[in-house]
C-alpha cells in the first residue's frame, strides 16, 4: 500500500430539509387547520480515528465527502427524517487543518476518537408553526438551513515513542529491522527509505514503538533531497536516537548537518532527549574506531554508544536508554504501557 500522510479533501454537510404547507382536510371535520410538518436536519460530518489504518491513501482516490439533505416535511404534522451523516475514518496521529494549512481545527490521537467537522442545517418550519388568532390559515412555511463547506487539510504524524534521525545510509532501517518485526527496504544507495516506517521493539519484558523516517541532508529544510517534512513524523515521540554512520569520513561533522537541520525545522524536535549512537562499527578496525569516536564526541558533547546491527554489539545497551527515557515519560504522563494494557480494567 502507498504511503500518503497528507490529503486536501472537501466536505460538506446536508442541507436542512423544508418545512411543509399542508392543510387538515378530512370528512366531517369543519375546522382542520395547518398540519405542515418540519423539515429534517441535514446530515453531519464527523470524524473518526479507526485502528488498522495508517496512511491517508483513501483519501488520494476520492476527496469530496457530501452528507445527506434532510426530507422534506409532509402534511399530517409529519417530520421530515434527518440526512445520513457522512464519516471519514482516519488513522491514529491524524491532525486537521483549515484550508491554508496552518490553523489546525483538531488533533485526534486515540482509537474511537470523534470530532464533529460540519453540523448539518436545521430543517425548516411546517405552516402548523404559524398559525395565529388572526392568520389561522398560514400558507408559509420554512426552507432548510443551509449545510456547512469548506475545504480541510488532513496531516498524519505517526505516534511512537522513539524515532530514528540521521544522514542517509547512517543504518537507521537497518538497525530497525533488527529490532522489530518491521520489513524496510535496506539497499546501499541513499534514499533507500521513501516514507516513514513503524517497528514494536521489545526489550526487558517492556515494548515501545519506534519510527524510522527518510534520511536528512544538508539544506533538507529548503527542499534539498526528499525535504524535512517527514520530520513531522517524530514531533511526538519522546527521545530520538540519532545515528551516525561509522563509514561517514568525518562523523562529527555529519552529526552537525543532522542538527543543522532539526534545528531549521523546530517544532522542538531539538529539546527532545538525544542518544547519539555511532552505527556500523563492525565496518572499522580498532584505530579507526578510536579516531571516528573521539571526533562524534566531540562533536555531540558526550560518548556515543558503539553500534552494529549486524554483530549486535551496542543493540541491547541502545534499546534499554531508549526505554529508559520512554519509562519516564510514560510514568510522568500517567499512561500505561502496550505490555501492561491488557492487565488493566
Amino acid at each position: 500500500m502507498k504511503f500518503l500522510d497528507q490529503a486536501k479533501v472537501y466536505i460538506r454537510s446536508g442541507n436542512g430539509g423544508a418545512g411543509a404547507v399542508s392543510f387538515r382536510r378530512e370528512k366531517f371535520i369543519e375546522f382542520g387547520g395547518p398540519d405542515g410538518g418540519d423539515g429534517g436536519r441535514g446530515g453531519d460530518v464527523w470524524l473518526e480515528v479507526v485502528d488498522g489504518l495508517n496512511t491517508l491513501i483513501d483519501y488520494r482516490y476520492q476527496q469530496h465527502f457530501k452528507a445527506q439533505t434532510g426530507v422534506h416535511g409532509m402534511g399530517r404534522n409529519m417530520t421530515g427524517a434527518k440526512g445520513s451523516d457522512i464519516i471519514l475514518k482516519v488513522p491514529v496521529g491524524t491532525q486537521v487543518y483549515e484550508e491554508d494549512n496552518e490553523t489546525l481545527i483538531c488533533d485526534l490521537t486515540q482509537v474511537g476518537q470523534r470530532y464533529l467537522l460540519a453540523k448539518g442545517g436545521n430543517g425548516g418550519f411546517g405552516n402548523q408553526h404559524f398559525k395565529t388568532s388572526t392568520n389561522q390559515a398560514p400558507r408559509r412555511a420554512n426552507p432548510g438551513l443551509d449545510g456547512q463547506e469548506m475545504w480541510v487539510w488532513l496531516r498524519l504524524k505517526l505516534i511512537a515513542d522513539a524515532g530514528l534521525v540521521g544522514l542517509p545510509n547512517a543504518g537507521k532501517s537497518t538497525f530497525l529491522a533488527s529490532v522489530t518485526a518491521a520489513k524496510p527496504k535496506i539497499a546501499d544507495y541513499p534514499f533507500t527509505t521513501l516514507h516513514p516506517g513503524l517497528g514494536v521493539a521489545r526489550i526487558d519484558a517492556r515494548e515501545f514503538v519506534i519510527a524510522d523516517i527518510p534520511g536528512l541532508i544538508e539544506g533538507a529544510h529548503e527542499g534539498v533531497g526528499i525535504g524535512d517534512r517527514f520530520l513531522g513524523h517524530v514531533e511526538r515521540t519522546r527521545v530520538l536516537l540519532h545515528l551516525v554512520s561509522a563509514q561517514e569520513e568525518n562523523p562529527g561533522k555529519a552529526y552537525k548537518v543532522v542538527r543543522g537541520e532539526l534545528e531549521a525545522y523546530g517544532h522542538g524536535l531539538t529539546d527532545k532527549i538525544e542518544i547519539v549512537a555511532l552505527s556500523q562499527v563492525d565496518t572499522l578496525d580498532p584505530d579507526e574506531r578510536k579516531k571516528k569516536v573521539a571526533s562524534l564526541k566531540r562533536a555531540a558533547g558526550r560518548a556515543p554508544i558503539l553500534l552494529s546491527a549486524v554483530t549486535r554489539e551496542g543493540v541491547e545497551e541502545t534499546l534499554r536508554s531508549l526505554m529508559s527515557v520512554v519509562e519516564e515519560a510514560r510514568q510522568a504522563s500517567g499512561e500505561v504501557a502496550p505490555s501492561d494494557a491488557r492487565w488493566t480494567k
